[in-house]
């Protein structure tokens, strides 16, 4: 009986992965009672091998751990059906909402699509080019697979430590309105903490605002605010992959898990459309590259050349306060008047290849300035942006 319910969905993901032709994450996959993920991917892995019985005693557990878990309840009762007559779909036991009905499925595909499409250790997100050594943690979102990847940064070398299933806008990605019901793409970064305390119970455990829009969304004229990573309302474990007004939703005990890794201020979340992953050794090149732009214009800046400088921007370039190049030059050209001799230091440095816009990398740095006696710090970030062969900076601004 379970083998025209395997033929009928996203079972036949886990039936390969059980035959051995997919790779599993060590830790994750391999270990069934570690999440609700991992247990239901177990389930369907007994139901491939035609061990209904086992596949019944992990559903039954799945259920009473998690009560409010609606795709287990559905998988529970295909499974009971399966005792007595083939079943032929999910849900062929349940007489519920249609629309209700399909968006379990979709969970159950994009769930299931996890096993398959999980990440290589060996590879890293392309994003990631150098992160600060009191970043600990970023957060990678890949909407079309609807999931979240939590990498540990030690010492520089990023590693996946966990990934969790989310729900994104109800009408996807590439956030450019408000009110649009999409999931902004970039680079963010958490703003704060909100505990379930201060928040309705729509909003589950707890929310983590990002600074959306940040200011590539700004100078691109994108809108919106209200962007947050948050849980679930109590009533419901999780959410169809398609079902927030833009925000990134998980589930109330994972959303808990990141509330121990976050750094307000300082834990990046990288949102794609479709995460870009590469060798370690890739990255490392990419990220040479990148630091060689900054070291060339610190030494521009550092020679007092004003012709020299410039020739780092484009003339596409903005500044924070919108102004343009010519207008932002002639600023620079009178700020540096009168000074015979100045000397930098690049401190803290992160850069990201930004998603969803190829060619283009924002760097984030504190400047360290020594004019004589006279000492300054300032935190700036810059947009750089393939021009034919060359990078030129498209937007800088003080944080």
């Amino acid at each position: 009986m379970a083998t025209s319910f395997l033929a009928a969905g996203p079972v036949a993901v886990v039936a390969a992965a059980a035959a051995g032709r997919m790779p599993l994450l060590p830790q994750q996959a391999s270990n069934p009672d570690t999440d609700p993920d991992s247990q239901l991917i177990a389930i369907y892995k007994d139901l491939a091998a035609n061990n209904l019985r086992r596949a019944q005693s992990r559903v039954d557990a799945l259920v009473a751990a998690y009560p409010n878990f609606l795709l287990a309840q559905l998988v529970r009762g295909d499974l009971l059906m399966m005792h007595t007559s083939p079943v032929t779909g999910l849900g062929t036991s349940s007489k519920g909402d249609r629309d209700k009905l399909n968006d379990l499925r979709e969970e159950a595909m994009v769930r299931l699509n996890s096993l398959r499409e999980r990440p290589d250790p060996d590879l890293v997100p392309r994003a990631l080019l150098k992160l600060r050594d009191d970043q600990r943690f970023a957060f990678v979102v890949d909407t079309r697979r609807s999931r979240l990847y939590v990498y540990q940064n030690a010492h520089g070398q990023i590693k996946l430590m966990n990934d969790y299933y989310i729900t994104q806008g109800k009408l996807g990605s590439n956030k450019l309105k408000e009110g649009d019901q999409k999931t902004p793409v970039g680079v963010y970064y958490i703003t704060g903490r909100l505990g379930r305390n201060r928040l309705p119970d729509f909003y589950g455990a707890g929310a983590l605002p990002i600074n959306y829009p940040n200011e590539w969304d700004r100078v691109n004229g994108r809108s919106g605010s209200g962007i947050w990573l948050h849980g679930t309302p109590s009533n419901s474990y999780s959410r169809p992959p398609l079902a927030s007004d833009g925000c990134v939703v998980l589930t109330n005990p994972d959303l808990l898990k990141l509330f121990r890794t976050v750094d307000p201020g300082k834990t990046p979340v990288v949102i794609s459309e479709q995460v870009e992953f590469v060798s370690r050794k890739a990255l490392t090149i990419e990220r040479d590259a990148a630091d060689g732009l900054l070291e060339e214009w610190k030494r521009d800046l550092e020679s007092l050349s004003t012709p020299r400088f410039m020739n780092n921007y484009s003339t596409q370039f903005k500044s924070a306060l919108g102004e343009d190049l010519a207008t932002w030059s002639g600023k620079h050209v009178q700020m540096m008047a009168g000074i015979t001799a100045i000397s930098i230091k690049l401190e803290d440095v992160t850069m990201f290849s930004y998603p969803g816009q190829k060619g283009l990398i924002v760097s984030t740095f504190t400047q360290a300035s020594a004019l004589g006696k006279k000492h300054t710090s300032q935190r700036k970030r810059q947009y750089w942006a393939k021009e034919g062969r060359n990078w030129k900076i498209v937007y800088e601004g003080l944080l």
